[in-house]
């Protein structure tokens, strides 16, 4: 399966650009999300090293953010670089559990694999990967059980009809923008 930047930038664009005013960003070395501003009419959704993984994981950051965290610069988290503590690592995990088990999801629907990040390469500290890999796939069950965020959602079936289904673009765009338009439960 063919897995080109250009078709997950054209999918997340096509679903979020004119709804949300937000775009999918190929960047440098660190990712970031960014509001809109004077000289970006878009929020910017700006991934890694045009690496694949690292597209579908911001994306997932950005599928959680709730429409407040969505005008701070990187949703307003913080975030601290290998070398983590004990403590620092359990908080970083806490944060990542969610975005790990969407872009877990994302991954599953466009065929590629996942793997976790622990993200903390040069830590004092033992990670137990393992432990956390458990955790990200039990919270991506339960996603799957109570369902997924609306906008994770939209963008879930447009991967699975693009890449599982043979769709076109256009037609895996339609099929997301079902789920964004679709009524909320009462």
């Amino acid at each position: 399966m063919n897995h080109r930047l250009e078709d997950v930038i054209a999918l997340f664009d096509g679903l979020f650009q004119e709804p949300f005013g937000t775009r999918l960003v190929r960047g440098g070395d660190e990712p970031l999300y960014l509001p809109a501003d004077a000289d970006s009419p878009c929020h910017r959704v700006i991934f890694a090293r045009g690496f694949y993984a690292s597209a579908l994981h911001e994306i997932s950051h950005w599928c959680i953010a709730g429409e407040a965290r969505r005008q701070l610069e990187d949703y307003g988290y913080w975030y601290l670089p290998d070398g983590r503590d004990a403590r620092e690592q359990r908080d970083f995990e806490a944060v990542e559990l969610a975005p790990q088990a969407l872009e877990r999801l994302f991954s599953e629907a466009c065929g590629r694999s996942f793997h976790i990040s622990v993200d903390n390469l040069g830590g004092e500290v033992e990670v137990d990967r393992e432990a956390f890999q458990a955790r990200v796939a039990a919270r991506a069950e339960r996603y799957e059980r109570e369902g997924l965020p609306r906008r994770a959602a939209a963008f879930r079936c447009a991967l699975r009809r693009f890449y599982r289904e043979g769709a076109s673009r256009e037609a895996a765009i339609a099929s997301g923008r079902g789920w964004l338009e679709a009524p909320l439960p009462a």
